[in-house]
């Protein structure tokens, strides 16, 4: 078995008489098993800017794009054959030769995507030779890769860079299947042997208590293009994963992806067109994935997701489904968690005003009449108890108090703001006189 390093090359030609002064360095790591075949190389084949010295029999053997090329060239001679998009360029084909001159080489979950891919790119199927290339790869994928989470991630992971033969040869699909399948029997697993210890009591539904059942694997899933991504949990959820418990794979997803954003910070933004683009898409997606169950996301989690919209300029309709979502556990938020910066020009407020006020008017039209704000209408509404609205009013009062500092605040906002905090969850009114007092200290119309 031999090791193989990969490493940049530029191309080159070559011809017998100065074989060792041009020799790339693909055919340094291949010249000691093509020399050992003590025959002269007959052809030289040209992969993505390296070229490799061969010979035609053991190729045409077992390759029949090879074998075309050759039968349909003008050229007498064949001595250059150029095969310019081989899945997974030259490092692919030259495993692929390998395996054409019989020559050993380790078959792995890092490798076994392009190799599948190449294989089919250049027909290496068994209507050229029995237990070809095609057939050797399936193997592992049925019979290693693709019976372990790891294995089947590490692969489509691989997969996102080899379409769309990769979907032509169902590799991507697979490996998806696999994952939903193996994902829902670990949580199944875990779930029962919860069951079996007699400690039921500690199952609850609560993203912390959740996370256990997925993290091992979770943090895998973190890698995959969020399409994939998508794919992958949709899968999950159609062979029976619960919704609910998607809330710890979606957290951390969105801790890797929308890493590097200036969510907390104030004034304008600092990011690149592209970069806003691919993470204004990754956002959107993961707000369309996110549990409908009340509770399934912390509310922190809520309005980190919240502010990351606001800053990307989504849709509409992803904001206001994070708003409404927030103003259902309004109740559990703290003050750090409504405090969210105005990404605008100079001169506006410095906090977002107008996306509080909507989440407040969601919250009290919520407790008051039991709005489900585009829930399925026989979801089971529970009204709010009375220490959920005190606690939300003095909430809002600190809310008051915290932007009433604020010079460029107008006083329609701040009374606007002031006048949706139901009286009911006012156990009294200090709150509310401080931020008054505040207002018009900072506001007060110079002598």
């Amino acid at each position: 078995m031999v090791d193989f390093f990969k490493e940049e090359i530029a191309p080159t030609s070559l011809n017998m008489s100065s074989k060792k002064e041009l020799l790339s360095s693909a055919m340094k790591r291949t010249s000691e098993w093509i020399f050992s075949q003590e025959i002269p190389s007959d052809v030289t084949v040209q992969v993505g800017g390296v070229s490799f010295s061969l010979h035609k029999f053991p190729l045409i053997s077992k390759s029949g794009f090879v074998r075309k090329v050759v039968s349909e060239s003008n050229d007498a001679d064949h001595s250059i054959i150029e095969i310019p998009n081989v899945p997974g360029g030259a490092d692919s084909f030259e495993l692929a030769a390998k395996f054409c001159y019989g020559i050993n080489f380790e078959i792995s979950t890092e490798n076994i995507a392009m190799l599948r891919c190449a294989a089919e790119y250049l027909e290496m199927t068994e209507d050229y030779a029995v237990g070809n290339l095609v057939g050797r790869t399936e193997a592992y994928l049925n019979e290693v890769a693709l019976k372990s989470l790891a294995g089947a991630v590490s692969v489509l992971h691989m997969s996102e860079s080899l379409l769309p033969i990769a979907e032509e040869v169902k590799l991507v699909s697979r490996c998806i299947d696999a994952i939903a399948y193996l994902a829902c029997k670990e949580s199944q697993f875990y779930m029962s042997s919860r069951s079996d210890s007699g400690n039921d009591s500690t199952i609850s539904l609560t993203t912390t208590n959740s996370r256990p059942i997925v993290d091992w694997w979770a943090e895998d899933l973190a890698v995959l293009r969020i399409d994939i991504f998508q794919r992958v949990l949709i899968a999950m959820v159609a062979r029976g994963f619960k919704q609910y418990d998607l809330g710890p794979v979606l957290m951390l997803y969105a801790q890797k992806a929308l890493r590097g954003l200036e969510v907390f910070g104030k004034g304008r933004k600092k990011i690149e067109p592209r970069q806003e683009h691919e993470k204004r898409v990754v956002l959107e997606t993961i707000v369309s994935l996110l549990p409908r169950e009340k509770n399934a996301m912390s509310v922190s989690f809520l309005s980190v997701l919240l502010r990351a919209a606001i800053y990307l300029e989504t849709t509409v309709a992803c904001r206001l489904d994070l708003e409404r979502r927030m103003a259902l556990q309004l109740g559990q938020a703290v003050l750090d968690d409504l405090l969210i910066p105005a990404y605008s020009v100079t001169g506006d407020t410095l906090f977002d005003v107008d996306t509080m006020q909507r989440i407040l008017t969601n919250y009290v039209e919520y407790e008051t009449e039991g709005h489900h704000f585009g829930y399925k209408e026989d979801d089971e509404y529970i009204s709010p108890p009375p220490s959920d609205m005190e606690r939300v009013g003095k909430l809002m009062e600190s809310y008051l108090v915290e932007i009433a500092s604020d010079r460029n605040l107008p006083i329609s906002k701040f009374i606007g703001l002031a006048e949706l905090i139901p009286e009911q969850s006012r156990v009294t009114e200090d709150g509310m006189y401080r931020a008054i007092d505040i207002y018009l200290k900072v506001h007060k119309s110079p002598s």
